[in-house]
């Protein structure tokens, strides 16, 4: 029995995709529920999957690009499973080595050889033992031959297809250039609070949670409560109208080697940094390894992204539609700054906000970035509600 495997749809609106790589060849033997190929879109990469076991034959090459709900490849179930045979001995090829006749001897050497009556073969076999001067001579000799030869160049250009989710990534970009007034404020955040509770609770909150606290999820909290002190932040165009959830789903960037992904986390306001941790990993992995669906990166509110991790000391993002506003973290280094009218050397990082000038406001994004700043520089106030502990405390 024959079936067909067809291209999967990644998403609605899609009509074709690519099919980027043949996980198997044509012919071979496939399992059940086994990776066949990797589909490309503009949106999303899939795996092809074998629904039954059987003999694979292919009809759509690598690097075509076909319609959704296309044959890629057929599978006969009615094959067997190859056997591999117990009883084939192979018996392995001996090679005898001759003497080598490139042994190069200097005219001293060859005069007492002469004077001796000894062959270069008496010789060799008269060396029963490779000393340091052995050694040092050889690669005195090996290092004068290649400072002689010529040193190669090569001017070797490689050509190859933009993907279609490389492809749909730059005009996106192009358009948010093109039909957003963007602009870029800039703040610095002091990280010596959070370096400090990172150290003091790693080993404990490793092993309680079983994954490792970082620093993005600090970002996220206080990006969630600073959005609800700011909600303009938060909001979308949608037409004439202006969109503002009272959610907080937040898209972190990750780089993969197919392209930037942002995957979404949802509803990061309620989120404890456990769960952002292990929410993050998780859709970090599935980009990476190209098997993210589209539900997972799509209906962000705000993206935040990292270039510190790459050593970035400052840039400005650029927002991804159609969200209003885009956090950038990046690199942390040591700088000497004013401390209660002294100098001392901190852990500093810059952070930047580009945000749409179209519905967000001068004073609401420097206030949101200003939020973020006191929020990781004291993080103790993410736990009440985006107030300050001690006015809590006295009911203030």
């Amino acid at each position: 029995m024959h079936i067909e495997i067809t291209i999967p749809s990644p998403g609605e609106s899609i009509t074709e995709a690519l099919l980027a790589t043949w996980l198997v060849a044509d012919g071979d033997f496939v399992e059940k529920n086994q990776e066949l190929a990797e589909i490309e879109s503009d949106k999303a990469t899939l795996p092809l999957i074998a629904s039954e076991s059987g003999r694979i034959r292919q009809l759509v090459k690598a690097g075509d690009t076909v319609k959704i709900g296309a044959v890629a490849c057929t599978i006969d179930t009615s094959a067997s499973i190859p056997q591999k045979s117990e009883n084939l001995i192979v018996k392995p090829e001996i090679k005898t080595d001759e003497p080598s006749n490139n042994i190069k001897i200097s005219p001293i050497a060859q005069k007492m050889m002469e004077e001796n009556n000894l062959s270069v073969d008496e010789v060799m076999e008269g060396l029963k033992r490779i000393g340091k001067q052995e050694v040092e001579a050889v690669l005195k000799y090996k290092s004068r031959i290649s400072e002689t030869k010529p040193q190669a160049t090569s001017r070797f250009e490689e050509r190859k297809a933009i993907s279609p989710l490389r492809k749909k990534l730059s005009e996106r970009l192009v358009a948010v250039k093109n039909q957003t007034a963007m602009l870029t404020t800039f703040n610095e955040v002091d990280m010596t609070e959070v370096m400090a509770i990172r150290k003091k609770y790693q080993s404990q909150f490793e092993a309680q949670h079983g994954i490792k606290i970082g620093f993005m999820s600090f970002f996220a909290k206080a990006v969630a409560q600073a959005l609800r002190l700011h909600p303009n932040i938060n909001s979308m165009l949608d037409g004439d109208e202006i969109i503002t959830p009272n959610y907080c789903d937040i898209a972190i960037a990750v780089q993969t080697d197919k392209g930037l992904m942002v995957p979404v986390l949802r509803n990061v306001e309620s989120l404890s940094l456990a769960k952002i941790e292990h929410s993050i990993a998780d859709l970090a992995g599935k980009a990476r390894s190209g098997r993210i669906g589209i539900e997972e990166m799509t209906g962000g509110t705000f993206t935040i992204t990292n270039g510190g991790v790459f050593g970035s000391l400052l840039s400005t993002p650029i927002i991804n539609p159609p969200q209003s506003a885009i956090l950038g973290m990046h690199n942390i280094v040591d700088r000497p700054v004013a401390i209660n009218g002294k100098v001392e050397i901190r852990p500093m990082m810059y952070v930047a906000l580009s945000y749409d000038h179209r519905i967000i406001d001068g004073k609401d994004s420097v206030g949101f970035l200003v939020h973020v700043k006191q929020f990781i520089e004291n993080p103790v106030r993410l736990l009440f509600d985006a107030g300050d502990p001690e006015k809590t405390l006295l009911g203030l």
